[in-house]
C-alpha cells in the first residue's frame, strides 16, 4: 500500500519535448544524447534575455553545462531563484574570484598513485573511473576535472588502478566515483566490479552517483541485476532538495532497495538551495520513505566558481540542531567539512556536552534541558577484548594518542592513508608540531593533546596503581605472546577484578 503519491515529471509542456514519446523519453541514453549543453537550447526551455546570453555564453567558455531533459522538466520556468534551477543553469557569478578558492580543494590529485586513484585513508580508496556525468552541478567540486572532456578513464590506467588496490591488502573498501561511474555502459562497469570482487581483501565497494536523482531511467532491471551479483555493494546518492524525489526517482531507488542495495544519501549545503532547516527536514523525512537513508550533509567546498553557494559552517550546525529531537534518528545526517588541503571530512555538530569531571557528566538535550550522568566508579580505558589483545595494528591520530604509551601517536603515513597535510601538525617525523611548525612538548598527555580536561584525574589509563606497579595497558608480551595482565584497583574497599566480579 502506498503511504504517498509520488509526481510523475510533466515535460511535454516543454515546447522542445512536446512531441517526444514515453518511450524515447524514458530511454537514458536518449536522455544523455539530448542533454541541454548550449545557450541557444537552454532559452528554448527558460525564458532568457539577451544579457543573459551574453552572460551565460562567457560562463561556458570556462565551465561546461550539461542538464538532462528529465531534470529540465523539474525546473520552475519563471522563477530564477528555483532551487531545481540554481543546481543545472550556470550563474555568472561562477567567473567571480574568491580569495579562498581552490582548483584541488580536496588535495586529491597529491594523494594519487596512478590516474584516477586516490589513496587517502589507510583502509579505503576513491577510484574516479569517468571524467563523464549525465548532469553537470553548479556546485561541483572536481570541476577541475570533471566536464573538462568527456572521456572514461583509459582501459591502461583502470588496471593501473587495480593493481594498486591488489598490491595494498589494508584496502578493504573501494569507492567508485567520478564523474559518475553510472553513466559507464553495464559491460565496462562490470568489468570493474568483477576484477575488485577477484581481489581478497576487498570487502565492500561503494558506488557514488547522482543518476538517481537526474537521470532515474538509467537505473535499468539490467543494471540492477548486475550489480546485484557484487555484494555487498552500496549505493551513495545526492539529493539535495524534496522537490528532486518524484515517482521517477522513487521506482528508481525501489529497484536498487530491493535488489539489497543499501542506499545513503549526501547533501552539499547550498546557498539559496536547502540552507533552510524546514527544507532540509522535509527532505530528510521524505528520504526515508523512499529506503536512502541521510549520510552526509557537506559544507560546500572551497572550489573556484562555487563560492556564492557556499553558507556559514553555523548554518549547517543550526539545521542540525533542528533535526536531533525533532525528528527519527535515522533521519539525522552528519554534517561535516571536507578539510581544505586533504584533512579528510571532519564532523562539526552541536554541542551537547556542557561539562565533566571524573565523577559526572553534565549534558542538554534538544530541548535545552541540563541533565547530569554519573560516571561508574571503576573505569579503565584500557580493553581486554580478544582483538587488543592480539596483533591488531595500534590506531594513528588523535584515537592513538588516547592510548598509546608515552602519550604519542605515529602520523598517518604518507601515500597509504593520511599524507601531509597543510592543516597537521603532526608531520615532523613523528613530532608534534604546532601550527608555527616548533615542535611542542614531547610530554605532553594525552589527556591534554585530545582536547579533554581531566588530565589530572585519578582515574586515567596511565596513572599507577595503588600498589605502586603500572596500570594495566598495552604493555610487554610474555614469551607465549600473550600480553601482560594486571589486577584492577581496588574501588571503595573492594577489590574488582576482570569481568566485574567483586572478591
Amino acid at each position: 500500500m502506498e503511504v504517498k503519491e509520488y509526481r510523475k515529471v510533466e515535460y511535454r509542456d516543454m515546447p522542445l519535448f512536446s512531441s517526444v514519446g514515453p518511450e524515447e523519453w524514458g530511454d537514458w541514453r536518449w536522455q544523455m544524447r539530448h542533454a541541454i549543453r548550449d545557450v541557444e537550447t537552454l532559452g528554448k526551455i527558460i525564458p532568457l534575455q539577451e544579457g543573459e546570453k551574453k552572460d551565460l555564453k562567457r560562463v561556458l567558455e570556462r565551465f561546461r553545462m550539461a542538464i538532462t531533459p528529465y531534470y529540465a522538466a523539474l525546473m520552475d520556468r519563471d522563477y530564477p531563484l528555483c532551487s531545481i534551477r540554481l543546481q543545472a543553469v550556470p550563474s555568472p557569478r561562477e567567473l567571480e574570484s574568491d580569495v579562498d578558492d581552490l582548483e584541488d580543494p580536496l588535495s586529491e590529485d597529491r594523494d594519487s598513485p596512478t590516474p584516477g586513484l586516490t589513496h587517502r585513508y589507510p583502509d579505503r580508496v576513491l577510484f574516479m573511473v569517468t571524467n563523464i556525468c549525465s548532469m553537470y552541478c553548479r556546485h561541483c567540486t572536481r570541476r577541475r576535472m570533471v566536464g573538462s572532456k568527456d572521456r572514461h578513464l583509459s582501459r591502461e590506467h583502470l588496471q593501473a588502478g587495480l593493481d594498486h588496490i591488489a598490491k595494498h591488502p589494508e584496502i578493504r573498501d573501494v569507492l567508485l566515483s567520478g564523474g559518475d561511474p553510472l553513466v559507464l555502459p553495464d559491460d565496462r562497469l562490470e568489468w570493474i566490479l568483477r576484477e575488485l570482487r577477484a581481489i581478497e581483501h576487498v570487502e565492500i565497494i561503494r558506488i557514488g552517483s547522482r543518476v538517481p536523482v537526474v537521470l532515474p531511467m538509467r537505473i535499468t532491471p539490467g543494471l540492477v541485476a548486475m550489480l546485484a551479483k557484487y555484494h555487498p555493494l552500496f549505493l551513495n546518492t545526492h539529493f539535495n532538495h524534496y522537490k528532486e524525489i518524484t515517482y521517477e526517482a522513487r521506482e528508481a531507488c525501489s529497484r536498487l532497495a530491493d535488489a539489497g542495495i543499501p542506499l545513503a544519501n549526501q547533501s552539499v549545503l547550498l546557498r539559496d538551495v536547502n540552507d533552510c532547516p524546514r527544507i532540509m527536514k522535509k527532505l530528510v523525512q521524505e528520504l526515508l520513505a523512499i529506503r536512502v537513508r541521510p549520510y552526509y550533509i557537506f559544507q560546500c567546498d572551497q572550489s573556484r566558481g562555487i563560492a556564492h553557494f557556499r553558507t556559514s559552517v553555523a548554518r549547517g550546525m543550526q539545521i542540525i540542531e533542528n533535526l536531533v529531537g525533532h525528528t527519527s534518528g535515522l533521519a539525522v545526517p552528519t554534517f561535516v567539512v571536507d578539510a581544505p588541503g586533504g584533512g579528510g571530512k571532519i564532523p562539526v555538530m552541536p554541542n551537547y556536552l556542557i561539562s565533566y569531571s571524573d565523577k559526572k557528566v553534565i549534558l542538554r538535550n534538544y530541548q535545552g534541558r541540563i541533565t547530569a550522568y554519573s560516571q561508574p566508579e571503576n573505569v579503565y580505558a584500557e580493553c581486554w577484548c580478544e582483538l587488543c589483545r592480539g596483533d591488531e595494528p595500534e590506531p594513528q591520530g588523535v584515537a592513538g594518542l588516547l592510548q598509546v604509551e608515552k602519550g604519542r601517536a605515529s602520523p598517518m603515513p604518507a601515500g597509504s592513508g593520511g599524507g601531509k597535510s597543510p592543516v597537521s601538525w603532526m608531520d615532523n617525523g613523528g613530532a608534534e608540531t604546532g601550527p608555527s611548525g616548533k615542535s611542542e612538548d614531547p610530554g605532553a598527555s594525552p589527556a591534554r593533546a585530545s582536547g579533554g580536561s581531566n588530565a589530572g584525574s585519578p582515574r586515567t589509563a596511565r596513572e599507577k596503581h595503588p600498589s605502586g606497579s603500572a596500570a594495566p595497558g598495552r604493555g610487554k608480551r610474555g614469551a607465549d605472546g600473550a600480553r601482560a595482565t594486571a589486577e584492577l584497583p581496588r574501588g571503595r574497599g573492594k577489590r574488582v577484578k576482570r569481568g566485574g566480579e567483586v572478591a
